[in-house]
């Protein structure tokens, strides 16, 4: 058994703030951006690409508008579930090294890719499995990765001048921090726990849980 390996997930983090801000060494940066390269994907259509942003006016206006899509989430809560959000920190857009935006292009390695003709999903997936890739040898390389989901598609793919037809699944912020907390923000701050495996797995069919 790999140790190391297991200890690497477990020890993989959404990381929001503990960012430094330190300079990021191109070579560790290669590697993470190569392991994710490496992913499988359906039909061998690599349909993803990497937009590194380090420009700090683009990440300015990235981060205006994360706050205010906050603040329209927001004002969806009340109560408890209001007061555990408002402590609650979602992203370092700003404090990270960089950020690098994850796209998916579903005519890459069409027409006809094959493996997407019954699960037209299959793409993004793909998409999906690079980016757990760049997020686990980024953590081998003690870096921190956290993953903005407050953001319009639509806002992203003008700011950065993505082609049409081409999505924005992720934009990740990268770079040194300072510690990876031992349990995840979402759990330390109350807002949800994790539910055991015994009640994530079925055999043969699906069960509800007794």
């Amino acid at each position: 058994m790999n140790s190391q390996f297991y200890d690497l997930v477990h020890r993989r983090r959404d990381v929001r703030g503990q960012f430094t801000g330190e300079p990021l060494d191109d070579d560790v940066l290669q590697r993470v951006l190569d392991a994710a390269h490496a992913a499988p994907s359906v039909g061998l259509s690599q349909p993803w690409d990497f937009v590194l942003v380090r420009d700090h006016t683009t990440r300015k206006s990235f981060h205006q508008h994360v706050q205010d899509e906050r603040d329209v989430y927001a004002a969806t809560l009340s109560g408890d579930a209001a007061d555990r959000f408002a402590r609650i920190k979602i992203d370092g857009v700003l404090e990270s090294t960089l950020s690098i935006v994850v796209t998916y292009d579903p005519a890459r390695g069409g027409p006809g890719v094959l493996g997407r003709h019954a699960i037209a999903d299959a793409g993004l997936y793909s998409v999906c499995l690079a980016i757990q890739n760049l997020w686990l040898a980024a953590t081998a390389e003690r870096l921190g990765v956290g993953w903005v989901s407050f953001y319009r598609e639509d806002f992203v793919s003008g700011l950065l001048g993505i082609p049409a037809g081409v999505r924005p699944v992720a934009w990740l912020c990268v770079g040194p921090v300072t510690h990876l907390e031992t349990v995840p923000d979402l759990e330390r701050h109350g807002w949800r726990r994790r539910r055991p495996l015994t009640e994530a797995v079925h055999h043969d069919r699906w069960r509800d849980p007794v």
